[in-house]
């Protein structure tokens, strides 16, 4: 993805912003918008920027994993599975609203 090939001025999302929405949600590259000719903002699609979110909250639990795992901070399977079962359960309410 190049960022440099997807840069408008804020005046053409302005005069086009039906047009802008509808080309970030078919071609799902970010767009770049300026202002006194430097990069103010990046725009994407709603569905682009959720699944944005999902991946660094992925990475984030990934690095939090290793970073873990390097100080020695883990358990067996077995004692995670114990652990659990010596946990008291949540009594689940069915009444209905």
């Amino acid at each position: 993805m190049k960022l440099s090939e997807n840069i408008k001025p804020i005046s053409y999302l302005k005069a086009n912003a039906a047009e802008v929405i509808e080309k970030l949600k078919t071609d799902h590259q970010p767009l770049v918008i300026t202002q006194n000719g430097e990069a103010a903002m990046v725009i994407q699609s709603v569905s682009d920027y959720e699944q944005t979110q999902e991946t660094l909250a992925l990475l984030k639990m990934l690095a939090q994993s290793q970073q873990a795992l390097a100080e020695g901070k883990t358990v067996s399977s077995e004692q995670a599975f114990a652990q659990l079962r010596q946990r008291p359960r949540r009594r689940q309410d069915h009444r209905q609203p």
